[in-house]
């Protein structure tokens, strides 16, 4: 249903509509309703169809927008903005966070990770997310090697966790790192 409501979709669908208008106008000789819906409604039916082409759908969301509103505002804004990138429409990119995995060199032209999910959590009080990825051309080991790496990246203060619940696949967490103190604390008490 998701599909039927992107961007390409509306834009592919209107220019139809104005094409079929202007095709049935011009038959019946209303030219002033023939041309201008003719001359727009084909390219734009032309425009959506190359949208179409090269349409990539969000990440399946699994925490609803409302969902930990205040957390999120008190975490990373880069967490933020990379949960509300990876939840919308791309055009022309083969994955999500495509440049993101090209500098960290977990890329591959011809098979590329693709991000199937994303889930918000809290953890200890502070914002953190999980992303599901499709292994596809970039073995687990690449993943692992960049591990110290990964959290880092995405924004300061972040460790990554990796865990793969299957061969194909993998989990990656951003989370807030626990502090020395918190630890020492913790540990002492026990």
């Amino acid at each position: 249903m998701n599909d039927l409501f992107s961007p390409g979709s509306l834009i592919t669908v209107t220019g139809a509509v104005l094409t079929v208008i202007g095709g049935v106008a011009y038959l019946t000789g209303a030219a002033n309703l023939s041309v201008p819906t003719l001359f727009y409604g084909f390219p734009i039916f032309i425009a959506g169809l190359a949208l179409k082409t090269s349409e990539l759908p969000p990440a399946l969301r699994l925490t609803p927008k409302s969902a930990f509103k205040e957390t999120r505002e008190k975490g990373p804004e880069e967490l933020a903005k990379l949960v509300a990138d990876v939840t919308r429409w791309r055009y022309g990119q083969k994955a999500h966070l495509e440049s993101s995995l090209e500098v960290l060199n977990l890329w591959d032209d011809d098979n590329p990770p693709q991000l199937l999910e994303i889930e918000e959590m809290e953890i200890n009080g502070e914002y953190g997310i999980r992303m599901r990825f499709e292994l596809a051309g970039v073995p687990l080991k690449k993943w692992e090697d960049k591990q110290e790496r990964l959290g880092r990246f995405f924004a300061k203060g972040l460790e990554a966790q990796l865990i793969s619940p299957n061969p194909e696949q993998l989990d990656l967490m951003l989370l807030p790192k626990q502090n020395q103190e918190n630890t020492t604390d913790q540990n002492e008490t026990s």
